[in-house]
């Protein structure tokens, strides 16, 4: 099984050193080590069960140098779902034992075998389908896929107990399965379809005779090779439920199922094309996409050239071409193109199931809230993402703030004020089929990066926007932690009722305008975040904030300076709304400022800020 990231290798001694570095030499990762311990690594933690549970929940491989008690107490809060888990691996010092923990269903097997086999050490492999049957029956080989995962514990517990199967298709790599004595080979017909395929079904089978089991019957495990590509092309803004139809259409004839397509393709240009997102999202398949000159490189392969086309767009056919560049130069067509009024689609077949896709994804920019640089702070989600970048981009503060997450990771630091030009640069790469994740701190939708890009997607190809091919990638955005959050988690409940959050930058915004929206703040008595309260040359605003809110509600309003939130120089200071002085803030600082409602409240902890959402009063009203 192919992993979806290079793995991180976790070295927490100097002993273990020599051996991290031939594991991620051998396997193109990087070695993370624990901070004065260990010299020479690509990035260094100091919290190491914190650092785990990051990697962990970015999905990536982990292999730890290092007891396997380690990595078992460190993730242990975060396991639930053996289906989605990243393969983590436990390696002794010397190499010598390499033991897969979890991920034995994403690749963890597969990767003990190549660890093993870079420090000449033995992959103590304890799943009872490989260790006993010699074939993971929940994990198929590259270019094949199992329809029905869940069934296969079953099956292995079933096969080891001796209970009689019976194995029909096509599929070498299942022959350790055949040759066990309680497995028939025969053709029972379960799979109807002209791909290659593999059936696995209960029995029952009397010495050397076969009695066809019941239809269905359970557990029986269905494989399909990936040998089919599907080429799609269409008008603009083609109705998506109409395209679908006729795929379907030609899928059901031809017997194809959805397990057999490897990808469905077509020209770049089409890369926005919502009709053709939504198939390969329906099917299940990655999209894959050629520019018009790869196409054209196939013209003596197909069966149907079309001037017209190539007058359009620049290649002599769309579905037929990409169908078989996806499927490779030993494809053939399986059908040729059918058209439809204002659609076309081909099938190819590849010569072998298809194990790496050719051509390029669609482009992925990830709007990325990394909060206020706590790791603990980060989504998974978010980690994930940029996890699975093939490039950051970012002020430079901001991606160093993901630390041993970012190691390795192509990356492209721009200055303060370089903020348009960052957002170009992501569209642009991502034009050209990267995934590019924007770093942002807090919440990119907050004050960040987030609504900057929508802006220049929508300003089209002209002056300050941006190309057609960035234009067309794949935009999203994940939540993260904003510093108004974070304040107010730092303060107790200050948010308990209503709020907003206003920026004093005038850099973008009118500073009149600034003062309206805090005039109307304090009319409605919200309680107010302050966003970029000061700089250097701005440092009047503030001031002028707090004189029209001391006209609105009492002097001892109480307000929280929050300073560095989340970062070992985190600073909390309270005030009174009449004692905020400019002087005390900085542009790390956001500026918590109560309603007339809320109140400043000493406990054993310390001093802890709430607003009362008026609770106290529904029970006076339901009392009375």
């Amino acid at each position: 099984m192919a992993l979806n990231s290079d793995p991180v290798v976790l070295c927490l001694s100097v002993s273990g050193y020599p051996v991290a570095r031939k594991i991620a030499d051998a396997l193109g990762g990087q070695v993370h080590g624990k901070a004065g311990r260990v010299e020479g690594a690509d990035a260094t933690f100091d919290n190491a069960p914190e650092h785990l549970r990051s990697l962990f929940g970015a999905g990536l491989p982990i292999i730890g140098v290092c007891a396997a008690g380690v990595l078992i107490r460190s993730l242990a809060p975060m396991l639930a779902d053996k289906w989605s888990e990243p393969p983590v691996l436990a390696v002794s010092d010397d190499g010598a034992s390499v033991v897969p923990l979890l991920g034995g269903h994403r690749g963890a097997n597969v990767l003990a075998g190549l660890v093993a086999e870079a420090t000449g050490g033995v992959a103590a492999l304890t799943t009872a389908g490989e260790v006993a049957l010699g074939v993971a029956l929940d994990a198929p080989p590259p270019g094949w896929v199992l329809e029905n995962p869940e069934e296969a514990k079953a099956a292995m517990a079933d096969l080891l107990a001796g209970r009689p199967y019976v194995l029909d298709g096509r599929a070498d790599w299942l022959e350790p399965i055949a040759a066990l004595p309680n497995v028939t080979v025969a053709n029972l017909g379960m799979a109807e379809g002209p791909g290659d395929f593999a059936c696995l079904v209960r029995g029952p089978v009397q010495r050397g005779t076969f009695e066809a089991p019941q239809p269905l019957p359970s557990p029986q495990l269905t494989y399909w090779a990936k040998e089919f590509t599907l080429g799609l092309g269409c008008a603009r803004g083609v109705d998506a439920e109409s395209l679908w139809a006729h795929v379907l259409e030609i899928l059901h004839a031809c017997g194809i199922e959805f397990e057999s397509i490897a990808c469905v393709a077509t020209i770049d240009i089409k890369a926005d094309e919502q009709a053709i997102l939504d198939v390969a999202r329906r099917i299940g398949a990655p999209l894959r996409m050629f520019t018009a000159a790869e196409l054209e490189q196939e013209r003596d392969r197909l069966a149907n050239p079309s001037k017209l086309v190539f007058a359009e767009v620049g290649c002599h056919g769309v579905a037929e071409a990409a169908a078989l560049a996806a499927a490779g130069d030993d494809a053939l067509l399986f059908l040729e193109k059918q058209k439809s009024p204002e659609a076309t689609v081909a099938i190819a077949r590849a010569s072998e199931p298809i194990s790496a896709l050719k051509g390029r994804a669609r482009g992925r920019v990830s709007l990325v809230g990394i909060g206020p640089g706590q790791a603990a702070w980060r989504t998974p989600e978010a980690s994930r993402l940029v996890a699975e970048a093939d490039e950051l981009v970012g002020y430079s503060l901001y991606i160093d703030l993901l630390g041993p997450l970012a190691a390795g990771k192509p990356r492209v630091d721009f200055p303060l004020g370089g903020e348009e030009a960052r957002c170009r640069h992501a569209l642009e790469r991502a034009g050209e089929g990267a995934d590019v994740a924007l770093i942002c701190s807090g919440d990119a939708g907050i004050y960040a990066m987030g609504a900057l890009v929508f802006e220049l997607l929508d300003r089209g190809d002209g002056p300050g926007g941006v190309s057609d091919a960035a234009r067309r990638v794949e935009v999203i955005s994940v939540p993260g932690v904003s510093a108004l959050q974070a304040a107010a988690a730092r303060a107790g409940a200050p948010l308990g009722h209503d709020f907003c959050a206003i920026s004093l930058s005038d850099l973008l915004t009118p500073r009149e305008d600034i003062l309206r929206r805090v005039r109307a703040a304090a009319e409605g008595d919200f309680v107010i975040a302050f966003y970029n309260p000061v700089s250097k040359t701005r440092r009047t605003l503030l001031a002028e904030a707090r004189d029209i809110l001391l006209a609105a509600r009492p002097a001892e309003t109480p307000v929280l300076l929050a300073s560095s939130l989340g970062r070992s120089e985190e600073e909390l200071r309270y005030r009174r709304l009449d004692a905020l002085e400019v002087d005390e803030v900085d542009m790390l600082t956001v500026v918590l400022v109560g309603s007339s409602q809320s109140r400043l409240v000493q406990r054993g902890e310390g001093a802890r800020m709430f607003t009362p959402r008026g609770y106290a009063k529904k029970l006076e009203s339901r009392d009375g």
